[in-house]
């Protein structure tokens, strides 16, 4: 580090805290107390405080904006994968360990059950409730005797996977067609579709929306949520693999630069980041496939800023009906 800029060095290494013994079964790159005798990794405990902040700001948007209830759940058990993952980290204790990794089953199976269950009957969806609950316990009954972290780390990958898979498929051969249907029918209906102002609102009221727009907006948001979710697991990998040269680099150039080298947190801040990228895609999904694409829409700046989805206030209830 350049002479002139301020530093801190690294405590000895080995260093004991309120939380010992360790009892977990994983322990990550960051050095144990190294900050704090209160809390055992504080880099990678207080990253997850940005779980808890998208979690009340997700919760908030679907309370306001009247989303599906599943995915009011689904925010919920996002914030406490946040909150068990700091007490995790912090205490570097066994039965917290479980309760982080078990909620970030739980969280994609509620994911699961708001992808699969969508247009099909109470019978469908109350034993897809009850197959993805049982799922659930197996999984975790059978990682709790095994403890091994690859189990998990597999189980979570695949269900990840499929539910990912499944919502693109849906966007491509239910959602893309389903609103090239909607609009020729509105234009059928409504002689005076095409014709709208400069402000983009047609003389209905209702803000016109570009359908092709729809499913390429969300691509995006599908794109860039990927690109930040496996560029975390990226560096999770390259965090565990070179672990004692990460240490090293560390400890030379001092606190509070070397939080920077932190990759395990990054993986929080940046899974974090494109876990609510895929929920936020999936309220957006359920509206579009539900014909409600009029009735809301995405708020989405640009690609450095979140994405919600909010109601269109351009948009007249009593027009919307008739054209649905």
């Amino acid at each position: 580090m350049p002479s002139w800029l301020p530093a801190v060095d690294y405590p000895p290494p080995g260093q004991h805290g309120f939380w010992d013994p360790v009892t977990s079964t994983l322990d990550w790159c960051e050095e144990n107390y190294n900050v704090t005798y209160w809390c055992a990794e504080v880099i990678n405990s207080f990253t997850n405080l940005l779980f808890m902040a998208l979690a009340i700001k997700g919760l908030i948007n679907c309370v306001k904006h009247g989303h599906d209830p599943v995915f009011a759940v689904s925010f919920v058990g996002y914030g406490l994968v946040g909150t068990a993952s700091f007490l995790f980290h912090a205490t570097l204790k066994y039965p917290w360990q479980l309760a982080d990794e078990m909620s970030m089953i739980v969280i994609t199976l509620i994911m699961c059950f708001a992808t699969f269950s969508h247009g099909r009957n109470w019978l469908f969806s109350s034993f897809l409730a009850v197959f993805l609950i049982g799922l659930a316990l197996f999984i975790g009954i059978y990682y709790h005797f095994l403890q091994d972290p690859t189990f998990h780390q597999t189980a979570y990958a695949i269900l990840t996977a499929v539910v990912l898979f499944r919502s693109m498929y849906l966007m491509e051969t239910s959602l893309r067609p389903a609103l090239v249907e909607r609009e020729k029918s509105r234009i059928t209906s409504n002689g005076h579709a095409g014709k709208k102002a400069p402000n983009g609102v047609s003389k209905t009221g209702i803000q016109e929306v570009n359908d092709e727009n729809i499913v390429t907006s969300m691509w995006k948001m599908v794109g860039l949520g990927l690109a930040i979710f496996l560029g975390g697991f990226a560096i999770w990998t390259l965090d565990n693999e070179h672990c004692n040269t990460i240490r090293g680099w560390r400890r030379e150039i001092g606190m509070p630069w070397g939080f920077v080298l932190e990759g395990h947190g990054w993986w929080h801040i940046m899974t974090g980041t494109g876990a609510y990228f895929y929920i936020v895609w999936g309220v957006w999904l359920r509206h579009c496939l539900n014909g409600r694409e009029r009735e809301y829409k995405l708020n989405w700046p640009s690609i450095f800023s979140l994405p919600e989805i909010v109601r269109n206030e351009t948009y007249q209830n009593g027009s919307a009906k008739k054209g649905q």
